[in-house]
């Protein structure tokens, strides 16, 4: 089978192949700069910790040839417990295959092992996978941490194999006997297989549709540089979750994956600056695909704004290459996209002013300062009587944390954004318990009106009612929400318990603050200079009365606890009313419309030593002025092009860009209300899972009303042909022709409609408060 996407081209004697959908932006090779800075960018990310040891990768080869001995071992045992012929019991096979980082050859020290097996059609996975080969693992000494969760969307056993972490899905075929040579990335496989089979077989065929969609050999190692360099930043900027509503491995391979085949001759520091400069220009929702969709013979759904609905619903559109395609980023929602937009532009700063000597690969993969970042913050905090139920209420919890971010976006008509943190603590002095943070802030473009205020109480109990719908709750499983000032949050987030004072030196985001700042006061003097300022709209005292506004965010102290389903139900699997958890929190939650501000500020203390760097900075600079933005300063230039050359070069790259994304408008935009409507029609058949479940991403089977799908259909009028044309799959503000692979639970069926309803009345989605001026100091 041909890989899609591959078109080969003669040029004169050279016979060239183009991977994708669209012909590369650029052939250039390297530059002795770019050579300079990919040596730089390995070494940091040697010194990083990022590659494992050559003692460690054997370790796994050893685990993995011995964990493929254990799966053959068991379809024998059960081929004979099930009354086959000997000969058909020494026949019997199965198989283990690898995918994800691992098989990318991207995975870090410690890092888990995603693996498939496939069995025979006579190799159940309820009664064999989850009983029989259980069982047997159960009893081997060198297996630990088993944690079998067979009702995850994508089922996944879960332990430790000599230390090695393994999480083991299943594919059940139609074969009698699996081959040894098996091929699963042909189509023909998926014939007769059930949907978790479906599910568990994406995972590998998508990756091995990667690894054939990247240009060439050299290119592939180039491919793995950069993904291990943008998986390490995303999780330092805190972008890597799935589950969170960010993306995760797949995501972040399919993105470089498009970038090495639009700079396919280009080394690490090339496309990393690339990746950056293409995203932060990209107009979501255009998809990003790695090759045209294809149709298929079987029959199965693909990812197709045209016909599904709900398709069209999606904001940041990344589809896998292996069909059946899907979209592996339906989680992200619109504060998500937000900030991940925000880190792109962040990089594509950094990465000119690292062009321009101005900045250094550590000044990429600073940290983000969450814990400074905003001025109110979400603390969700649970507990359980166990390690065991704690392990499974932290999956099920954490699964359902994206649903209290699109609830308080949908509920404040999108003016309140949140920032979750996909990173969980602990208090030392608290066993059996952890906490997980979000961030808040005034949506940029929200009018701040004095006095009024985000009331999301209600918002806050409607998301623990639904957590505590949870199949397997148990007594001692609690969760509360509290809303809590950046001054208080708890110690035990910061490293050794300490609370900084200060920044012990001034970083990326906080100069860039600075110097925002200095410009919006300079343009508040020019103007009252000029030509006076009208009454509410001086910014200096805009930016000041946000300041003292925030400080007034909690108000009447009080215990919310999580309550039990409305009008006194009691639900099969969920907390009797007298089990709930009751203790008290810190706030209200009502906060005030004048939200903080935005993401790198910092505390007041801190501002005057950074507005000093800033413009110390300045100062050192031969040229006293800004490029797109960024503080430019005459150095050395390393070989580099002259101002001009690069200029015209950015110029030409972003036409290209946008040429990329030009074509119809086909597509239906969902407003956060109608996305998040479809999400609440979610049934709660998938609750049985661990923390794996979580981690792996929790596909949302949503419905669709008729009104809604007519109302979409109208939109979307685009005439089909034979096959989908990727430009069709393009949205208003120009399209793009790429889809690339989906998480492994990304939803595949049950694309049905529900009956027509009545428009639902909101719940006090926001509630507006007349209140006398605030009187606190900003701190």
């Amino acid at each position: 089978m041909g890989s899609p996407g591959l078109i080969n081209r003669n040029n004169g004697h050279q016979q060239q192949q183009r991977l994708g959908i669209t012909e590369p932006i650029s052939l250039g090779g390297p530059t002795d700069y770019d050579v300079t800075k990919t040596r730089e960018l390995e070494k940091f990310l040697q010194d990083a910790g990022l590659y494992e040891s050559q003692e460690e990768a054997v370790s796994r080869e050893e685990v993995l040839g011995r964990l493929d001995q254990i799966v053959k071992n068991w379809v024998k045992v059960i081929s004979r417990a099930k009354g086959l012929n000997e000969q058909l019991v020494q026949e019997a096979n199965a198989k283990i295959f690898t995918f994800g980082s691992y098989r990318l050859g991207v995975h870090g020290p410690g890092a888990d092992i995603d693996t498939l097996c496939v069995g025979p059609r006579h190799a159940t996975r309820e009664e064999d996978f989850f009983g029989e080969l259980y069982r047997m693992l159960s009893e081997m000494p060198e297996v630990t941490e088993l944690r079998p969760v067979p009702d995850a969307h994508v089922p996944v056993m879960g332990f430790k194999f000599k230390g090695v972490s393994i999480d083991l899905l299943y594919a059940k075929l139609s074969l009698w006997v699996i081959p040894e040579d098996l091929d699963v990335s042909q189509d023909s496989i998926l014939q007769n297989t059930d949907e978790q089979t479906v599910r568990s077989l994406n995972g590998c065929r998508v990756t091995d549709q990667i690894l054939r969609l990247v240009p060439n050999i050299q290119a592939m190692q180039h491919f793995r540089t950069t993904l291990r360099c943008m998986r390490f930043w995303a999780k330092r900027r805190g972008v890597y979750s799935n589950v969170s509503g960010f993306l995760g491995g797949i995501n972040w391979a399919l993105l470089v994956a498009r970038i090495c085949q639009l700079f396919p001759n280009a080394l690490p520091n090339m496309l990393v600056s690339r990746f950056f400069r293409v995203y932060t220009q990209w107009r979501w929702p255009n998809p990003v695909m790695l090759c045209t969709i294809e149709e298929g013979s079987l029959g199965l759904p693909v990812w197709d704004p045209r016909r599904n609905p709900k398709d069209r619903y999606h904001l940041m559109p990344i589809i896998t290459p292996a069909y059946p395609s899907m979209n592996s980023s339906y989680n992200v929602s619109s504060s998500t996209l937000h900030i991940m937009t925000e880190e792109f532009k962040r990089g594509n700063e950094i990465c000119e002013a690292m062009e321009a000597s101005n900045a250094e690969w550590d000044t990429l993969f600073e940290p983000f300062s969450f814990f400074e970042a905003y001025k109110n913050y979400l603390q969700i905090d649970i507990s359980a009587d166990n390690e065991d139920d704690l392990r499974q209420w932290k999956g099920w919890v954490e699964s359902r944390l994206r649903q209290l971010t699109l609830k308080i976006e949908r509920h404040t008509y999108n003016m309140l954004q949140c920032h979750p943190y996909p990173v969980n603590f602990s208090d030392k002095s608290r066993p059996l318990h952890c906490s997980y943070f979000m961030g808040l802030q005034r949506k940029q473009g929200v009018p701040v009106n004095e006095g009024e205020q985000f009331d999301i109480r209600i918002t806050v109990e409607e998301f623990k009612n639904s957590v505590n719908l949870y199949s397997l709750w148990k007594h001692g499983m609690e969760i509360r929400v509290t809303h809590v000032k950046k001054r208080n949050i708890p110690i035990f987030v910061f490293p050794s318990g300490v609370r900084p004072s200060r920044p012990l030196k001034a970083t990326w985001d906080s100069r860039r603050n600075s110097e925002a700042k200095v410009a919006n006061n300079s343009s508040a003097d020019k103007l009252s200079e000029g030509k006076g300022v009208p009454d509410g709209s001086d910014e200096g005292k805009k930016r000041k009365q946000i300041d003292d506004d925030t400080e007034n965010n909690l108000r009447n102290p009080k215990c919310f606890a999580a309550m039990p389903h409305s009008g006194g139900e009691v639900h099969e699997g969920s907390p009797p009313a007298g089990n709930v958890s009751s203790y008290s929190t810190q706030s209200n939650l009502v906060i005030t419309n004048s939200l903080g501000e935005l993401k790198g500020e910092k505390a007041d203390n801190n501002e005057t030593e950074m507005l000093n760097d800033s413009q110390n900075l300045a100062g050192t600079c031969a040229q006293n002025g800004k490029l797109d933005g960024i503080l430019r300063c005459n150095l050395p230039g390393k070989g580099l092009p002259s101002n001009n050359d690069t200029s015209s070069s950015i110029e030409a790259e972003k036409l290209a860009i946008d040429k990329i994304m030009s074509g119809p408008y086909v597509a239906h935009q969902a407003s956060p209300q109608e996305l998040d409507e479809l999400e609440d029609d979610f049934v709660y058949t998938n609750q049985g899972k661990g923390s794996e479940w979580a981690e792996k991403g929790s596909p949302v089977e949503s419905l669709l009303s008729n009104t809604a799908v007519e109302q979409a259909n109208d939109i979307a009028t685009v005439a089909s042909g034979n096959g989908p044309d990727p430009s069709a799959y393009l949205y208003p503000n120009g399209g793009l022709e790429e889809l690339e692979p989906a998480e492994l639970g990304a939803p595949l069926f049950g694309f049905s409609s529900a009956p027509p309803v009545a428009q639902p009345k909101p719940l006090i989605r926001l509630n507006f408060t007349s209140l006398g001026k605030a009187a606190g100091k900003s701190t």
